[in-house]
């Protein structure tokens, strides 16, 4: 799991066009988890992610491990792709970023819109757009 997340992270399509980011050993800014549903809501609290949403919560990016199993319906299936799209997500909270609406019907969903929730007409897609990029 540690390499597909480190995976993400570094590619070009990530945050990594935008925002240095590396691996270390120790004291860290942000330290991501993939925890069990109820370790999840632990670590999220006090924001209710009723065992099944992911979060940003000061330096820990919790992504839920029912979530990380099992997707959500709005990817339909496509498992990897979602994984990608989770950990970008709450990465992007991480580096300042807030959630976003989806900004025309047809068009790729940023990668900041709530799509584990749904995708308000726009195409699913797990990797930062440039809508999600401006102001930063």
């Amino acid at each position: 799991m540690g390499s597909f997340v480190e995976a993400t992270l570094a590619d070009d399509r990530s945050w990594a066009a935008k925002h240095a980011l590396s691996r270390v050993d120790g004291e860290s800014d942000l330290r991501i988890v993939i925890a069990s549903p109820a370790t999840a809501d632990s670590l999220c609290a006090p924001l209710d992610t009723g065992g099944r949403l992911s979060c940003r919560n000061g330096s820990d990016v919790v992504i839920n491990g029912w979530r990380w199993q099992y997707g959500a319906d709005s990817y339909g299936g496509q498992l990897e792709s979602y994984r990608r799209y989770v950990v970008n997500h709450e990465t992007g909270h991480a580096l300042g970023y807030g959630h976003v609406g989806c900004p025309a019907r047809g068009e790729l969903a940023p990668v900041m819109l709530q799509q584990t929730k749904g995708l308000g007409g726009c195409v699913a897609n797990p990797w930062p757009a440039r809508v999600d990029l401006v102001g930063h």
